[in-house]
Order: structure tokens, then C-alpha cells, then sequence
């Protein structure tokens, strides 16, 4: 009985009648667990089967056969090898490229438990190999009505370690590890003793100290000839405990216990440019720690524009004597024991400042409503120009309140005021600011055209006597340059023509009733202001009243009368009658 590149071969000879059973497996006999295997002759049939597999072949001229000798399965002892030359057996193989050793075969009449814990006394004992089953395997082997069951297994002590389990005596801790450099090191190892079948490869793992029980990196080496092998992408300057897995077909198994080496140190990674809180004339530089130090920081270096500035130990400088808003290139170099590494190169400014000096602006008067404003842009900006601000007030308000009437940041030289009012002065500010703050011109001056007065006021008339007024008005609601001159009409009359804002009219008929309206006027024309009528104030009538009477019947008398010539005011009358009247029965 032959396993071998998968394919159980079983070759039975009685006499001179050869018979072969091949049982093609594959890998299914490699899962780990309990595998059965029957051999069975019954009559002309030969059959072998595995679990779910069969194979058998019919041939009649087998004969029966007898065993009263020892069985051998997977190998013969060398003693006895010369006998069987013309099966072909090779020696000690089961499959290709694969030697193994033999170990012992017991018998059995039952199912038996793990760890060759028999269930019955043994009858046969032979020899065979099998580094591949990582269990026991029970065979059955029935020679026509004989039956006899055979178990073999591995009868070694089993190597465990993290819940692997191979044939071996025991892997072993490596035997020297040395740095090449902070991310390499050479392991080198003995070979493992006691190992059923070919190690297929070894992995070394290397596991940080006091982290998880997680290895940081591993190396599988296929090569098993080789004994000694290099594990990468570890950390410098950081403790590593190295262990050696050896692999079999059956599975694989770590040494039990590790061999600790430390990375030296290297230049560091990931260095950190500085940053600076910047003033206008000094930097308050700062740096953080790389990120990956690769070691102990023995020192940082601060260059500024090519030039080393600071050397030493501590995260900030202080660069002075700065101008303002001015950039410099810094860079940082952190070292270790092991070399040196710099950041990439950062440019810093210093803080901005407001505009050193605004020129006023240059106004020009477009029409009676309309200013065209233009400037210049500051000399020393001392940062980035960020806006203009334009900045008016007139002379209607004292010149006391400012409006912002323009506010941009687009940087535009020139702004058109429109919508003003005419014949009004006009002061302007121009504001330039920069991201530190605005610096404002000092003011200019322009008045607006002057054009006729809008908004000219009715007056006021009132009579504090039967002949007379005192006539008031004032300014125009939009005078629209200066007023020259003030002209009062009295029913259509000028009666006056100056710059006073009032009048005294007399000489006038008692309640006598007259209009008045003003007419203001600028260089550029004159504008009326509505019409208004009001009375003088009342007198006592001037002339007689003449009456009429006429006799109506014994006891009535109608009366009737004019007007006087000068009624002086609205009239009223009073009839006075004297005599005898009848008194009321």
C-alpha cells in the first residue's frame, strides 16, 4: 500500500497474479482530522476506499490470500527491502521530494481514541511513515472473510505552541540576531530536531516589547536549506523579541520561547516644518517633535534663509529685527545619535501693519450732483492692500457726522459720487487698509454746482394789529447753492427783496385780506415757494347805520338797515327799542 502524489496505490500479489487498486485523493486527506482507509478483497473484488472515495477492480484470478506474517504499510524494514524488488518500492517515500522516518504501527479491532490509546491487545506490528497525517488514521484490511484492522499513528510527542500542532521534538529559539541596520536584522537559527517530514519553510516573527501579542513584521523563507534569514520593516530604536516557525505539511509550530534584540537608532522621519506667530517685526517660531523620531533627539537646528540661526534642544526661538511683512524661508533639521534629517522649507511673513501714510484724494465736481473722486495707492502698504474706504460729510450737518459711501476690495483708483445734493461743500476721506488695519487721508473739499433752490417754504403772516404784518419764511428744504437773496410778494407785489428771512407790512386796511409768497434765489436761478392769504386783525366800524321802521298792525314794527361805509371786520348788530310793550298775561 503506497500513498503517493495523492493517489493511494494498493498493489496485492497471490502467486503469480498482480493486482493494482489506484484511489485517487488529491489533498482531501489533509484537513487535520481523523482519516479512514479500507482495504477490502471479497471473492474476484479488490476495493480500496477513503471516506466518501472508492475504487476496486474485478480480477478473477486472484487467489486467496493468508496473512500470517507481519503487515507493512508506507515502508519495509531494510533487512527484508531485497525481497520486493519488483514492486518498485521506493525507499522510504511516499511522495515525491518527501523522505520520512518510520515510526510504529499497532492494530486494532475497533475505533480507538487519539494519542494511540488502544482498545484491544496488539497482534501485528510493522513500520511506515506518514509526516502528513497530523492525526491518527485507522486502516481496515480485509483479505476475504479475514478481517483485520490496522491503526497506525503518530507516536511522537506533539509540539504546541499558540494552538499549532506538528510532529517535532521542538523548535528552538534562534540562536543570534544582530541589527543591519534600524529596520533589518539577521536571524540565524539551528535545525529543529525531531521533525516527521520535510519542512516546507521557517517564518520569523518579530513582536514589539509589552505591545500586543501581534507580530509587527514576519518573513517567510522557503528556502530551508538556508539557516539563517533577514526580517525587515521593523522600527529603530525600539525592543523586539524574535521568535522561529518551522512549517510542515501537517501545520506549523513557533519556538516557545523568543530571543530580544533592540533596533539602533536612525536619522528621524517625518521632521515637521516650524510655524511662527507672527508680529510685525519678530516671529515667534515654534516646532513640534517628528513624528517619527527614530531615536533620541540629541539636537534641532533653525535655519532661515539658508543661514543657521538656532541650535539646541527646545521647540521655540524668538527671531527679532524683523521688517515688516516681510517673508523668510525657515527650515528644520532635527538630528540623532544615528544622522540628521530636515523638515521641508516653509515661508513665513511677519505681521502687516496699517498703510504708513494715505494721500488725500484729488475731487473733481462733475455737475450739481455728481464728484469724481481719485487716489493714489499708499507707498508703504507695510502688508496686502485689502480695500479702500471712502469716507463724506457736508456742510448741512456741520461737517460732524461721516458716512462711508464706498467700500470695496476691489482695488480700483478711482469712485464717481453721485445722487448729492447741489451747491453743497462736500469733505472726503480716503481710508486704505491692509490686513493690520486701515490708515485714513486727511480730508478734501469740493462743492457741488449750484442750481435753482428746491423746496422753497410758504410763509408765515400774522397780524398783531388792524394794520399791519409781520411776514417769516426760512431757508429753502434744498437751497442747491447759497442763497443771494429772498424776495416777499404781497398780492402780487414785491414788497421786499434781501437776504432777511422776515418782513413788517403796515399801513393796511383793518381786516383786509392779502397773499403773500416767497421767491429765493441762487447764481443759477430763482424758485417760488407757494402762495398763502391771511387778514389783518379787526377794527370798529367806521360811518352810520342807517335804519328803517314800518308799523305793522297795533302791536309789531318791522326794522331794517345798512351797512356802515367802513365795516372794519365781520359785523354784528344789536337792535335797541324803546317805549311801552305789552306786558305778558
Amino acid at each position: 500500500i503506497e500513498l503517493k502524489s495523492g493517489i493511494l496505490n494498493i498493489f496485492l500479489k497471490t502467486g503469480i497474479v498482480f493486482t493494482q487498486v489506484d484511489l485517487w485523493l488529491g489533498l482531501s486527506y489533509c484537513d487535520g482530522k481523523w482519516n479512514k482507509v479500507t482495504v477490502n478483497k471479497e471473492g474476484s473484488i479488490v476495493s480500496a476506499s477513503m471516506n466518501e472515495l472508492r475504487e476496486q477492480t474485478l480480477e478473477p484470478r486472484v487467489q486467496q490470500l493468508k496473512v500470517n506474517s507481519p503487515v507493512y504499510i508506507g515502508g519495509i524494514p531494510s533487512e527484508i527491502q531485497n525481497f520486493y524488488k519488483e514492486l518498485g518500492l521506493e525507499q522510504g517515500k511516499m511522495t515525491p521530494r518527501r523522505t520520512y522516518v518510520f515510526q510504529k504501527l499497532v492494530s486494532c479491532t475497533s475505533i480507538v481514541g487519539r494519542k494511540g490509546v488502544l482498545e484491544d491487545d496488539s497482534k501485528w506490528v510493522s513500520t511506515f511513515s506518514a509526516p502528513f497525517f497530523s492525526h491518527e488514521i485507522c486502516m481496515d484490511i480485509r483479505f476475504s472473510d479475514q478481517v483485520a484492522k490496522y491503526k497506525y499513528y503518530a507516536d511522537l510527542p506533539s509540539c504546541s505552541n499558540k494552538g499549532n500542532k506538528i510532529p517535532c521534538d521542538n523548535v528552538t529559539t534562534p540562536s543570534r540576531v544582530h541589527s543591519i541596520n534600524g529596520y533589518s536584522i539577521e536571524v540565524t537559527w539551528d535545525r529543529p530536531a525531531g521533525v516527521i517530514g520535510v519542512i516546507e519553510k521557517y517564518i520569523l516573527k518579530a513582536y514589539e516589547e509589552d505591545g500586543p501579542n501581534v507580530p509587527i513584521t514576519s518573513a517567510e523563507l522557503a528556502d530551508t536549506s538556508m539557516l539563517t534569514g533577514i526580517l525587515t520593516g521593523l522600527h529603530p530604536f525600539t525592543n523586539y523579541a524574535v521568535t522561529l516557525t518551522a512549517c510542515t505539511l501537517a501545520g506549523c509550530t513557533e519556538s516557545l520561547h523568543a530571543l530580544n534584540i533592540s533596533t539602533p537608532q536612525e536619522a528621524p522621519e517625518d521632521v515637521q516644518s516650524p510655524t511662527a506667530i507672527s508680529f510685525p517685526t519678530f516671529l515667534l517660531m515654534s516646532w513640534s517633535p517628528p513624528k517619527t523620531p527614530n531615536g533620541i533627539i540629541t539636537q534641532y537646528t533653525l535655519y532661515m534663509n539658508g543661514v543657521p540661526i538656532y541650535f539646541g534642544n527646545g521647540t521655540k526661538y524668538v527671531v527679532k529685527d524683523l521688517a515688516v511683512f516681510t517673508p523668510h524661508q525657515f527650515l528644520l533639521t532635527a538630528c540623532t545619535l544615528a544622522g540628521c534629517t530636515n523638515s521641508s522649507q516653509v515661508t513665513l511673513f511677519t505681521a502687516q501693519l496699517p498703510p504708513s501714510h494715505v494721500d488725500a484724494p484729488v475731487l473733481t465736481v462733475l455737475d450739481s450732483r455728481t464728484i469724481y473722486v481719485q487716489w493714489k495707492e499708499p507707498v508703504e502698504v507695510n502688508g496686502i492692500l485689502d480695500r479702500y474706504i471712502i469716507y463724506i460729510a457736508n456742510n448741512e450737518q456741520n461737517f460732524t457726522k461721516w458716512n462711508v459711501i464706498y467700500n470695496s476690495t476691489e482695488l480700483f483708483l478711482d469712485f464717481t459720487i453721485q445722487q448729492l445734493f447741489p451747491g453743497t461743500e462736500y469733505l472726503i476721506k480716503l481710508a486704505a487698509c491692509t490686513g493690520g488695519g486701515c490708515s485714513i487721508s486727511e480730508a478734501s473739499t469740493a462743492i457741488t454746482d449750484e442750481s435753482t433752490p428746491e423746496g422753497v417754504p410758504a410763509p408765515k403772516a400774522q397780524s398783531y394789529s388792524s394794520d399791519s404784518f409781520n411776514i417769516s419764511w426760512t431757508k429753502p428744504e434744498y437751497p442747491n447753492g447759497i442763497i443771494t437773496s429772498y424776495a416777499l410778494y404781497m398780492d402780487g407785489v414785491l414788497m421786499q427783496n434781501s437776504s432777511q428771512l422776515s418782513c413788517y407790512a403796515h399801513g393796511l386796511a383793518p381786516w383786509s385780506l392779502h397773499s403773500f409768497r416767497v421767491q429765493a434765489c441762487t447764481a443759477k436761478g430763482c424758485a417760488l415757494g407757494p402762495l398763502v392769504e391771511a387778514r389783518t386783525m379787526e377794527a370798529s366800524p367806521e360811518g352810520t347805520v342807517d335804519i328803517f321802521a314800518t308799523v305793522d298792525g297795533s302791536k309789531k314794527v318791522q326794522l331794517k338797515w345798512l351797512a356802515p361805509n367802513k365795516p372794519n371786520g365781520k359785523l354784528t348788530y344789536t337792535v335797541l327799542v324803546t317805549g311801552l310793550f305789552y306786558a305778558d298775561q
